[in-house]
């Protein structure tokens, strides 16, 4: 069964709540690099999640997102269930 988008974005924001880089995003989502990209792309231009430059680029979800994450969770579960 294919994933829908919120389902994969809610992953993304819930992976990057601690920091993330995009290897462990692709690996915990079950995405692959070509697929990620869009998704990163867009959360940020959204403002859901943050880059940050360390030795590697990080991916952390701010608090936008976790607004976003908690309203995600809670329709995924009315349908879901």
């Amino acid at each position: 069964m294919k994933r829908s988008r919120d389902l994969i974005i809610s992953q993304i924001l819930f992976i990057c709540a601690h920091g993330a880089n995009k290897t462990r995003i692709v690996y915990q989502a079950n995405l692959n690099f070509r697929t990620v990209d869009p998704y990163l792309k867009l959360l940020i231009e959204k403002g859901f999640i943050d880059t940050k430059r360390e030795p590697s680029i990080m991916y952390e979800t701010t608090e936008k997102g976790t607004e976003l994450l908690g309203s995600l969770k809670a329709i995924q579960r009315e349908i879901y269930q």
